[in-house]
């Protein structure tokens, strides 16, 4: 139940508008307070009247109140909120959030909110899928708001595709969720490892891979928010820190990643190899660039330190040890070995044979192993859904170990 609970609606303009009458008439009923907030465009679909009777509460759309020159605080009202629901989010509100561009009042309430955000995008199929929108929504991401990924159906266009806003009774359930949340992980320690690493073979070339640092980072917030301490031990990265309470620590090569890694180990409930650690180093890095000549150029490469597999030496029967296994070929098996020969419980399995799975996408693909052999598949799913659904099963390990 929401009782009592504040939730701030935004509704821009979007034929999807129509939608939010019946997300306010949900959210009253489970008896959540409710204030709306509309861009101009936005009453072109739906009348501030309807909002304002269903949610009990005046709509905003202007800055100035009325002619005395009266205005409406945004600050305040950022304030006020203890969730801030952007449903319908068109493909121009989702740029202005993501950029900082505050040119209307619903913006300016956005920008002062301190609350959590979900956004609920809403347009047609080719505007969604364009790489503009997904770097905005991605960026968005990087904030630490929760998407909620739009459906796929037919538009207003006369297409069909993906582009619907989520049907008002899928956001409720996203919101009952956020509210519900306990901390089952408060005052566990939790180690990440997380992103590439760079292999220096002079001050300016290295070799490294593709891995983006999305998946240790999504699991981060994931954990953090369920009360656990959580450090990441990350390699170059463009991801931001969810929140100021995680602690970070940056590395650039495999031997950094494992002294950082093994420093924090021991005392950590939890540790969670996302990192894609280079394999290999060059046996001898040059102190200056090398320079292109005719002759081909031969680098002899030495093992890294297998951080996973030494750290999994000394782990102790109350840590827990969750490893990723990223395949080409013979994937199950392959990612069965690893579980064995790392001292892992849990395994996660990606497969590059998976659309949408593996580096640099905001989706993943999983099939998460444990050392009970039980075997759980899971569809393609944003990679902040993917940390949720890690998340239970560390959870239940936990309570196993206990």
């Amino acid at each position: 139940m929401l009782k009592n609970k504040k939730v701030l609606l935004g509704v821009t303009g979007s034929i999807a508008a129509y939608k939010a009458a019946l997300l306010v008439r949900l959210l009253k009923k489970q008896g959540a307070e409710v204030k709306v907030v509309m861009t101009t465009s936005a009453s072109s679909f739906i009348t501030p009247l309807t909002l304002a009777t269903l949610s009990e509460n005046p709509v905003l759309t202007e800055f100035v109140k009325d002619k005395s020159g009266k205005w409406n605080n945004h600050v305040d009202l950022g304030l006020w909120a203890g969730l801030m629901i952007i449903a319908p989010a068109s493909a121009n509100t989702l740029a202005k959030m993501a950029n900082g561009i505050c040119d209307n009042f619903l913006l300016a309430v956005y920008l002062s909110a301190r609350c959590p955000v979900y956004v609920a995008p809403a347009m047609d199929l080719d505007m969604y899928a364009h790489p503009a929108t997904q770097q905005n929504i991605e960026k968005l991401l990087s904030f630490g708001h929760h998407i909620i990924d739009a459906e796929n159906g037919e538009l207003a266009s006369g297409l069909v595709g993906k582009g619907r806003m989520a049907e008002p009774e899928t956001i409720l359930q996203k919101v009952d969720l956020f509210f519900k949340i306990d901390t089952p992980l408060k005052g566990k320690k939790v180690l990440i490892t997380a992103g590439p690493t760079y292999e220096y073979i002079d001050p300016v070339r290295y070799i490294s891979n593709g891995s983006t640092g999305k998946m240790g980072f999504a699991l981060a917030k994931v954990l953090n928010n369920l009360g656990a301490s959580v450090t990441i031990v990350s390699g170059p990265t463009h991801q931001l820190l969810p929140n100021e309470n995680i602690r970070l620590i940056r590395v650039e090569t495999a031997q950094e990643m494992y002294e950082q890694a093994l420093g924090n180990f021991e005392d950590s409930e939890v540790a969670i190899f996302s990192a894609a650690v280079a394999d290999y180093t060059p046996i001898v890095k040059s102190d200056v660039k090398i320079k292109k000549s005719s002759a081909n150029l031969n680098i002899k490469l030495s093992k890294t330190k297998d951080i996973a597999n030494e750290l999994g030496k000394l782990k102790k029967p109350n840590q827990l040890s969750v490893g990723f296994a990223l395949e080409t070929n013979n994937e199950l098996e392959n990612a069965k070995s690893k579980l064995k020969s790392k001292n892992f419980d849990v395994i996660i399995l990606n497969s590059l044979k998976d659309k949408g799975a593996g580096f640099g996408h905001d989706t993943n693909q999983i099939t998460i192993i444990d050392n009970q052999d039980v075997i759980r598949k899971f569809e393609l799913k944003q990679k902040s859904e993917v940390a949720e659904d890690i998340a239970k099963v560390i959870i239940g390990k936990l309570k196993s170990l206990n």
